[in-house]
């Protein structure tokens, strides 16, 4: 055994040296900094107002979301524990670098060299996004050297997927519901399926939440930065950046009506009469995903409200219901829940950003409608053109992220990443720090709401 213990912890240290020795070389090479930081190729809307990427806070509020956020609640499954953290600033560390990289081939590249800039990072936090959904789907259930290849191996399926849907397609979701949200979580849903070993009782513990102090303290934290950093990070890639920024109002209505809707539902589905901060968590991450294309067009605010509470209802009857029908009978072990929180409001999103493109006329957007609609607005695209492209994406996303998922899941289960026939090898320690007392199922054995750690 202590042979097994140290060849885990070189292989995930040469997998390290390795793959970082990689990116500076490539970097060395290939990158520069930008002396623009809208380089002439790209489709950027009046690029004289589009301001964001210069100033600090709009790489700041991304930056802070996705390390902080994601992050920070990583730590609610108590058999996971703060060692959970570790690795996912490991993933975030090495995605951010390797989206920079592959991202800057598509939209970055001048002269032969790839300009680094702050619109290139907040980019590269959103393929990065995408990495961390995913892996909520499988925490705690595979190795640091597989969650690693899991990035590896997402960062350019998830970057060429964002380029067909942006770049080719023109379509237009800057909030990311479907190029984050729902290719993230069907990606990771999909890896979990191909992962799934149903012998291995002791996984179903994996999946009960932990009813002790510290969960519900690493909730109240990772919900404040959501409610802080969400919004802005949601628009930070709209092309209208001032007080009157769409994209922003839109997500705040939409996170607080899928709050008030919580306290509305869950007592009627569990015996608590008040939600838990997890439960509060999640409905505050269903709320934002839903506005990820909506967002920046013409909602409304009452149409905030309405898709927020909707998709607040929605989330914890996913949790209460649907994930049992995936682990059963679909054998999707899904971990964190990120069908409920991503993938479902991301879905929807979608089909909200697609009836609102109907509406997208030059009487109600006025001069927005060339800032989120340039195309409709040139005249290139007609209105009914454009709407059919945004619904056309979702059957996309989901195929390129299942044939994704599966690819890469039949990669973990090689022979040489994969853990122990008794699923508890000891790569996997640093995801159990945590004592497990607290971490037994509930004392009736119902499913309980809100098991979701990733934004």
């Amino acid at each position: 055994m202590p042979e097994h213990t140290a060849a885990s912890r070189l292989r995930l240290s040469g997998l390290c040296f390795l793959l970082q020795t990689l990116i500076i070389l490539l970097f060395a090479v290939l990158a520069r900094y930008s002396p623009d930081p809208c380089p002439p190729q790209l489709n950027c809307s009046l690029r004289n107002q589009d301001l964001a990427f210069q100033q600090p806070p709009g790489f700041q509020d991304a930056h802070a979301q996705v390390l902080l956020s994601f992050g920070l609640l990583l730590a609610l499954l108590s058999r996971s524990g703060p060692g959970s953290v570790a690795i996912s600033i490991l993933i975030t560390a090495f995605a951010i670098q390797w989206a920079l990289l592959l991202q800057g081939f598509f939209y970055f590249f001048l002269n032969g060299k790839i300009s680094v800039g702050a619109q290139s990072m907040v980019s590269a936090d959103f393929c990065t996004a995408a990495v961390l959904i995913s892996s909520g789907a499988v925490l705690g259930r595979v190795s640091p050297v597989q969650m690693l290849l899991l990035a590896l191996l997402e960062v350019p399926l998830c970057t060429l997927h964002e380029f067909i849907l942006l770049s080719l397609m023109g379509v237009r979701d800057s909030g990311r519901s479907l190029t984050v949200h729902t290719f993230g979580a069907y990606f990771g849903l999909m890896v979990s399926r191909v992962l799934y070993q149903p012998h291995k009782d002791r996984r179903k513990r994996e999946e009960q939440r932990d009813k002790g102090h510290q969960t519900d303290v690493f909730a109240v934290f990772g919900t404040i930065y959501l409610w802080i950093f969400w919004p802005s990070f949601s628009s930070s890639t709209t092309a209208h950046h001032d007080g009157d920024n769409w994209a922003v109002l839109n997500t705040y209505f939409s996170l607080v009506a899928s709050t008030v809707a919580t306290f509305i539902f869950s007592p009627l589905l569990y015996e608590e009469s008040t939600p838990r901060m997890v439960q509060i968590q999640d409905a505050t991450l269903a709320g934002t995903a839903v506005m990820g294309m909506a967002g920046e067009m013409l909602v409304t605010p009452f149409g905030a409200l309405i898709a927020g509470f909707l998709v607040g209802l929605i989330c914890p009857l996913g949790f209460r219901f649907f994930t049992p029908v995936l682990r059963s009978r679909l054998k999707i072990q899904d971990t964190c829940g990120v069908h409920n929180t991503h993938g479902l409001p991301g879905v929807l999103g979608a089909l909200l950003g697609t009836l609102l493109t109907l509406l997208a006329t030059a009487d109600t957007y006025g001069y927005r409608l060339e800032l989120v609609f340039p195309l409709v607005a040139q005249g290139s695209r007609t209105v009914p053109e454009q709407a059919l492209l945004q619904l056309g994406t979702l059957p996309l996303t989901l195929l390129l992220a299942a044939l994704g998922g599966c690819l890469t899941g039949a990669v973990l289960k090689i022979r040489v990443p994969r853990c122990s026939p008794d699923g508890q090898c000891k790569e996997n320690a640093a995801f159990r720090e945590v004592p497990e007392e607290g971490s037994e199922p509930s004392a009736n054995g119902k499913e309980e709401l809100g098991i979701s750690t990733l934004v």
